[in-house]
């Protein structure tokens, strides 16, 4: 009895040892037990003031409309440009951006001109030989008929001649006849050989005229006039380099004297008012970009001035680059500048200020000191000498500080991760940030 009475109370023993050990982990769960000392571990501070929400990020310039300008496709060598306008250059519809060589080409209209000339005069011969082959196919037809004719009234004197005179009467008549129908086939194949020589002249005329009309519009071609008013920028030569081209290789732009490949892109029109810039805002700055919003822009190429504009458009879908250090992908934004200036290329590129304007008395803490578990934006808030997790709320962020809802003003924040893995230092430091 004894026995058994010491086994039940062995028995809750171990059970009171269980139910305290859970409670032990229950409490553990919300607090960080620090492997390393906690004044190793960066402490930010959970403040209350003004954030600013503009966003800075890069753009490029892009023409929304634009007519790309190229050699045109003549066959044979290359061309060589003897005229070309220069990139900025103002241009009006019809006016000549660029000129090729037309030396070339003026050949080629002169030779098949002579071919042309040639065609036409075989095509006079032709129908001048027809006519007098046909009159004397005339003569011809009419001395045969003759010849029937008379043989015909001599067969008619058969009963006054002789048997033997009969007899040749009539295979005079049968002679006749039969040449009578020779000459007439002999007419019927000299018209129609006429009419084939006169239109084998004649095509030949057609087709020295298309080869003609050809070389005119090639001609024509040598000389490419803009398409609309505009301002003009210069392609790179790709040829330059012989046609040996990599990413990153520097290329300059076409020139006067260069030989260019037909179907070679040479100049581009572009209309000035349609000059577009993009930039790619990354995911967390997405919602502190809005349409109509202001934006202030200095592009490289002209730096110290400052341009305005307005965002027109906002992306909403994210775009997500290999090679991008932004795990969270980017937003494309549109945006429309209010100066005009002659000076803006095509593909310049820009340092981009969104003008967000500022939130005021919100509490805030260091970005740094967020979190990302489990798809939950946390921190770590210090408790003694550990660290609470808590879930908080983003009321907006910009690059370097974020406005919260859950905190209390004047909480300690760790600044890294408490519960990664953390190296040993032979010093202990602690710093706390903004």
């Amino acid at each position: 009895m004894a026995r058994s009475k010491r086994l039940r109370i062995l028995i809750w023993a171990i059970v009171a040892i269980l139910l305290v050990g859970g409670i032990g982990a229950v409490v553990a769960a919300s607090r960080v037990s620090l492997p390393v000392k906690a004044d190793e571990i960066p402490l930010g501070e959970v403040k209350r003031g003004e954030i600013d929400l503009k966003v800075h990020a890069t753009g490029e310039l892009r023409a929304s409309h634009a007519i790309m300008l190229s050699a045109p496709a003549v066959g044979g060598d290359s061309l060589q440009l003897t005229h070309l306008a220069h990139t900025g250059q103002l241009v009006k519809q019809g006016d000549v951006v660029f000129e090729f060589d037309p030396s070339e080409q003026h050949y080629k209209v002169e030779q098949n001109n002579s071919e042309l000339m040639q065609a036409e005069q075989e095509i006079v011969k032709a129908k001048a030989d027809a006519v007098v082959l046909a009159a004397e196919d005339k003569v011809l037809l009419l001395k045969d008929r003759y010849n029937v004719r008379r043989a015909e009234l001599d067969v008619q004197k058969n009963e006054l001649v002789s048997k033997i005179d009969a007899d040749k009467n009539q295979l005079a008549l049968e002679q006749a006849r039969r040449v009578l129908a020779e000459q007439e086939k002999d007419v019927e194949s000299h018209k129609a050989s006429g009419q084939a020589a006169t239109y084998l002249a004649q095509e030949k005329a057609n087709k020295a005229k298309l080869a003609m009309d050809q070389a005119q519009q090639n001609l024509d071609k040598m000389r490419v006039t803009a398409p609309m008013d505009g301002l003009i920028s210069i392609q790179k030569n790709t040829n330059a380099s012989g046609g040996f081209f990599f990413t990153g290789m520097t290329l300059p732009d076409y020139h006067e004297g260069d030989q260019v490949q037909a179907g070679s892109s040479i100049a581009q029109v572009v209309d000035p008012q349609g000059l577009e810039l993009t930039a790619k805002v990354g995911e967390q700055d997405h919602a502190n970009v809005q349409v109509g919003e202001a934006v202030e822009v200095v592009f490289d190429a002209l730096a110290g001035q400052v341009f305005h504009g307005k965002v027109k458009s906002v992306g909403g879908i994210s775009m997500q680059q290999i090679f991008s250090n932004n795990a969270g992908g980017n937003f494309e934004v549109s945006i429309q500048l209010a100066d005009a200036d002659t000076r803006l290329r095509s593909g310049f590129t820009a340092q981009v200020v969104f003008l967000g304007g500022a939130k005021k008395n919100v509490l805030y803490l260091p970005r740094q000191a967020l979190f990302l578990k489990d798809g939950k934006r946390i921190v770590y808030v210090k408790k003694g000498n550990g660290y609470e997790q808590r879930e908080v709320k983003i009321q907006s962020e910009n690059e370097s500080r974020a406005a919260v809802e859950g905190l209390d003003e004047g909480s300690k924040i760790a600044l890294v991760d408490p519960t990664a893995p953390r190296k040993a230092t032979g010093n202990s430091a602690s710093s706390n940030l903004e």
